[in-house]
């Protein structure tokens, strides 16, 4: 694990991609790993891209990629993508859709599988932006799987989120809930030159006005068609504008902080509940079972007696 360290830290792709597969797969060594590169993390800026399927998040990434290249940036991106039922797998290869940035060493691009984890990420993508922020790539973009309205958890992880949404949804005002539209710093309507565009930017700016300011800022709508890449440079300056104030205000180290307390009290609970269940033994743990099962008493009686047994 020094080694593998040494050499991510160096930025080697290969420690990249290893180090990744080592918490894609939960080994054993990856929590030491982790241990290793945390004091290395915290200067990448993270960008969340998220949408419907269909919306042109992949194609607006990969444009993404081109210009904050251009600007002599490092660039990662992680794409998770829905899981495939026969390799557990990413089902979808992103590294197929932004193959032109393959032989750039400045660019890591990895699919990650959400093996069944809501909010629209994979489990363990979190710890997967810690390895390439390690690594020293300056910007990591994160494309969500695109399975549409309880997409939100992006918003825990990225410093900017963008929200990308396209004409012809039928009721825009349908196309994305609640929860999606406030977790938006930026919106996007991509393939802006459809015919039904004009009729989406006015429903949109409609519910803009509606949902009003957060913290002072009022998320634009850029107009992009995802091919043309200049229509992608307006993308980057509103993503710019935004991390200006966010930073200005105290906004980034707010989320970050609230970020690191919740991955306190989630890896928390998780060991608290792994070192109980091995106190209770599996024997017990049946017997347990099949007294629920025969309606002797309620899960949730149980759950209680069990704990005050095991804290007192």
């Amino acid at each position: 694990m020094e080694k593998l360290a040494a050499d991510l830290l160096a930025g080697s792709q290969r420690a990249v991609a290893r180090a990744l597969s080592l918490i894609e797969n939960d080994d054993s060594a990856a929590p030491d790993l982790l241990a290793a590169l945390y004091p290395h993390t915290g200067r990448a800026e993270t960008i969340g891209i998220t949408g419907p399927p269909g919306a042109g998040k992949s194609t607006l990434v990969d444009k993404l990629i081109t210009l904050y290249r251009g600007a002599g940036r490092r660039v990662g991106v992680l794409a998770v993508d829905p899981t495939s039922p026969f390799t557990g797998g990413a089902l979808l290869g992103d590294r197929v859709r932004m193959g032109s940035h393959g032989h750039d060493a400045g660019v890591f691009i990895r699919s990650m599988a959400s093996r069944g984890h809501l909010g629209g990420l994979s489990r363990s993508c979190g710890e997967a932006i810690q390895v390439l922020d390690a690594a020293g790539l300056e910007v990591v973009l994160v494309e969500t799987v695109g399975i549409g309205q309880d997409e939100v958890e992006i918003a825990r992880f990225a410093d900017t989120t963008v929200v990308v949404i396209v004409p012809g949804l039928g009721d825009e005002v349908q196309g994305l809930k609640a929860g999606v539209m406030e977790i938006a710093d930026v919106f996007v309507l991509n393939k802006a030159d459809k015919p039904e565009a004009a009729k989406a930017e006015r429903d949109f700016l409609s519910i803009l006005e509606l949902l009003g300011d957060r913290d002072g800022w009022t998320p634009p709508l850029v107009k992009t068609v995802a091919p043309k890449l200049e229509t992608v440079r307006g993308l980057v300056e509103a993503i710019e504008a935004y991390r200006s104030h966010a930073t200005s205000q105290g906004l980034i180290a707010r989320k970050r902080r609230e970020l690191a307390l919740q991955s306190l009290q989630q890896m928390l609970g998780e060991e608290i509940q792994e070192r109980l269940m091995a106190r209770l033994g599996k024997e017990h743990l049946a017997e347990m079972t099949a007294e629920i099962m025969r309606r002797e008493a309620h899960p949730r009686a149980v759950a209680s007696r069990l704990a005050k047994e095991l804290l007192g």
